[in-house]
């Protein structure tokens, strides 16, 4: 009996990788017995070309091929979401259009469906072409996130998943305004499957992830799932009262050996406001950060618009 596979693709500015993706899928098509595709290409509110390559593949293969374009960008995970929604398919894959997702190990994904996983995913076991700094930082937001967080996410996991439909569904019921699909992927359980592959260079274009935006996004990430949120504010408050802290002690010491501060009082007052204050702007950071998300989340505005849709 033929089932159907619906394929993912959320796509910001991937003009050049569109056609390069569909391409290797059909490539391994041939290798997916009794495999019916269904694409789903999700236009993040590019303003390139990357609507019309969609257009253009859905004149080549109306049945197989569709798409989505956003009214503006709403984010990779708006687009995810939007993706899934939509598919149709028995089985839902996750796939960037970049080609850093392996198309041929959509096989091997399937044998282990096959034994029973409800989920297949992948991970990368090494960060060549990453510059150094992001590898080091990825690796510490998994030990950081595994440590604060009750929802355990695998160090390198990429969105790159084979899923059976009942997981889909499990993941669609949960439509929060602030999504982290890592952690949803992992909280909704199930028997989930990790193959190891080694890190793939871009098959062309430039990737729109710069260090700010994964930094910023590990922090919603570690909010999402977790009661310990870290960000710039806390930081702060905790260096200054940390600080304000080491001074008293130095006054003090200084006090019992010197007999006397030229300016009595000053100092150790202006150190106690600044730890005083410091503790205060850290915690005001971490209420904040949750009302701020429980603002986004109260005012019930849709994840995503779609603007053109086929």
């Amino acid at each position: 009996m033929t089932k159907k596979l619906s394929i993912i693709v959320p796509c910001y500015f991937e003009e050049e990788t569109i056609p390069l993706f569909y391409q290797a899928v059909e490539k391994i098509k041939p290798q997916l017995t009794d495999i019916e595709l269904e694409y789903w290409f999700i236009n993040d509110g590019s303003t390139d070309g990357t609507l019309t390559a969609m257009k253009k593949l859905n004149q080549k293969d109306p049945v197989h091929v569709h798409y989505a374009s956003f009214s503006r960008n709403f984010g990779k995970e708006a687009a995810l979401y939007c993706g899934l929604k939509n598919a149709t398919g028995d089985y839902v894959t996750v796939m960037d259009a970049d080609l850093q997702d392996p198309p041929d190990m959509l096989p091997e994904m399937f044998k282990y469906l096959a034994q029973g996983y409800d989920c297949v995913g992948t991970r990368r076991t090494t960060r060549s072409g990453e510059p150094p700094i992001r590898s080091f930082f990825a690796k510490l937001f998994y030990k950081l996130i595994n440590k604060i967080s009750d929802t355990k996410m695998v160090d390198g996991a990429r969105d790159f998943r084979l899923m059976t439909r009942q997981m889909v569904d499990a993941v669609l019921e949960m439509s929060e305004y602030n999504r982290f699909s890592k952690g949803i992927f992992s909280w909704v359980g199930f028997n989930t499957k990790y193959l190891k592959y080694p890190n793939r260079e871009r098959a062309a274009g430039q990737t729109s992830w710069s260090f700010w935006k994964l930094f910023t996004y590990s922090i919603d990430g570690i909010i999402n799932f977790s009661q310990f949120p870290l960000d710039l504010a806390t930081f702060a408050g905790f260096i200054s009262a940390f600080l304000s802290g080491i001074a008293i002690i130095f006054i003090i010491v200084r006090y019992i050996i010197h007999g006397g501060d030229p300016t009595t009082g000053w100092t150790s007052t202006i150190c106690v406001i600044l730890f005083i204050s410091g503790i205060q702007l850290m915690f005001l950071g971490i209420i904040g950060k949750y009302i701020g998300k429980i603002f986004t989340e109260v005012k019930k505005r849709p994840i995503y618009i779609i603007k053109e849709k086929k």
